[in-house]
């Protein structure tokens, strides 16, 4: 069983605290999205947990929590993008999570920490020659903090449309992707820092940049010496190639506000959401109340069955 925490929202920014008891108590509940009253109960047992995928964009709380996790295999996929706070809201300065990221490597190891660049999008301000420039300034000050960046082009959700129209920003076209592409990958190679794309279609193997997965089932046997779990999940992009896992997290609930996000599509939802989050619930949001129907994750060996949503 590999674990997101999360493609949803970002638990080591906002939810350290609630992780970390859940990691205590041995087990987490996770709804349906779409249909809220099924929960799953997930074990969060050491021999059962293939994998914990931490996606992040500001790990800091995290870090004096990380002796929690020593029993278990993990790894954190850590967004560093130079967009401004319009773009990307709330957050330290690049410089500020930069030195961050090194830290958290520091403490984990390269191999552990990956970079994800993502997603690429254009406007009137930021331009192809932003990306190469920027890639190349975060790409030379991880030499040696990393070995792998993933990245994606923008995708136009339903749910972020209006926002991005709105503010002018865009998918890059082909043209410019090969250009994005060919920037980045020198600045790569000169930093030791291998390149993959996340869910596209488009074949940049002429510049050294292969087609990749977040939820990395070989990556992570590769990594820990194991055979993790396969399979793939329902694709959240038609291009996605990621292995089965099963995700802690919900949607409208993330406070960052980035303007592509997918995960947050309604204020008033998120609002709602915060405030009914509590620290020691085994859910995300709110306490159960005894209407749900709770799908034990029934796993009785690594890499076993899991009612999927």
């Amino acid at each position: 069983m590999i674990i997101t925490a999360s493609r949803r929202t970002d638990i080591p920014a906002f939810y350290s605290e609630w992780f970390a008891n859940r990691i205590k108590e041995g087990y987490v509940l996770a709804r349906n999205p779409r249909f809220g009253a099924n929960v799953s109960k997930i074990v969060l047992r050491p021999d059962l947990v293939d994998c914990i995928i931490f996606v992040t964009k500001n790990p800091a709380k995290m870090l004096d929590k990380l002796g929690l996790l020593e029993n278990f295999n993990f790894l954190f996929q850590y967004t560093l993008n130079p967009y401004d706070p319009d773009m990307e809201r709330g957050l330290p300065t690049l410089d500020a999570r930069i030195d961050l990221f090194i830290e958290l490597s520091k403490r984990i190891g390269k191999k552990k920490t990956i970079w994800r660049y993502d997603p690429i999008a254009l406007s009137e301000k930021i331009s192809p020659e932003f990306h190469i420039r920027n890639f190349a300034y975060i790409a030379g000050k991880l030499k040696g903090s990393t070995e792998k960046c993933i990245i994606s082009f923008v995708d136009v959700y339903r749910s972020a449309k209006q926002r991005l129209a709105k503010a002018g920003v865009r998918a890059p076209d082909e043209r410019e992707m090969r250009t994005i592409a060919a920037g980045i990958s020198s600045s790569a190679e000169s930093s030791g820092i291998q390149v993959a794309t996340c869910a596209e279609s488009i074949n940049l193997d002429e510049f050294g940049i292969s087609h990749g997965k977040c939820v990395d089932n070989e990556l992570v046997s590769e990594l820990f010496g194991m055979k993790a779990c396969k399979g793939k999940n329902k694709p959240l992009r038609k291009d996605c190639a990621c292995a089965r896992s099963i995700d802690i997290g919900d949607y409208n609930t993330c406070m960052h506000n980035c303007l592509y996000c997918y995960a947050n599509f309604s204020p008033k939802l998120i609002k709602k959401n915060i405030s009914m989050h509590r620290g020691s619930s085994p859910l995300l949001i709110g306490e159960p109340d005894g209407s749900e129907k709770i799908f034990d994750s029934g796993i009785k060996e690594r890499a076993g069955q899991l009612p999927l949503f």
